[in-house]
């Protein structure tokens, strides 16, 4: 290295960059877990869900409200899905109903000028914490998820010899 001068100055700045990239990536793969609430229970879910008034637009098979309220539009939650309804999808449209609105349902039942009836209610202004986790609890403890049939034709193509053959792609 005859020649070469070494600059302690740019030695220490260059050892800061490589520190600082460390760092951040350290910091970096805590941030890709998104946010973690504590589990709620059911039992109180079910309990915010007539608190909360919940029942006056949604509709769960098999619950009770003690005071019947009806909307005008009825959206049912629960019952038999083939996609599963997780914690955080259900602590998402809680939390944020605008973000997907309900299938089966024209956007003129269910919003106003594109924002879910549900936010025009203000809901997020008096629901606590715990009121959310455990009403995500309640009403996920209320979807069964079924698995669509699986039909033999997705998987298998019939054979010029009258046989199955694997489809293509497969």
């Amino acid at each position: 290295m005859k020649g070469m001068k070494i600059d302690a100055h740019r030695i220490a700045r260059l050892f800061g960059i490589v520190f600082c990239a460390a760092a951040l990536q350290a910091c970096a793969a805590d941030w890709g877990g998104g946010v973690h609430l504590a589990q709620g229970d059911a039992v109180r879910g079910s309990k915010a869900f007539v608190d909360l008034r919940c029942h006056a637009c949604h509709e769960i098979e098999g619950f009770s409200a003690p005071t019947p309220i009806v909307a005008a539009t009825r959206v049912m939650l629960g019952g038999q899905t083939a996609r599963v309804r997780t914690y955080g999808d259900l602590v998402t449209s809680i939390a944020n109903p605008s973000h997907r609105l309900a299938r089966g349902y024209s956007p003129e039942e269910v919003t106003v000028d594109g924002v879910s009836l549900m936010a025009l209610i203000h809901l997020n202004d008096v629901m606590t914490v715990q009121q959310l986790v455990d009403l995500a609890a309640f009403l996920q403890s209320e979807y069964d998820v079924v698995p669509p049939p699986i039909r033999l034709e997705d998987f298998y193509a019939p054979d010029d010899a009258g046989g199955r053959s694997p489809a293509p792609g497969l």
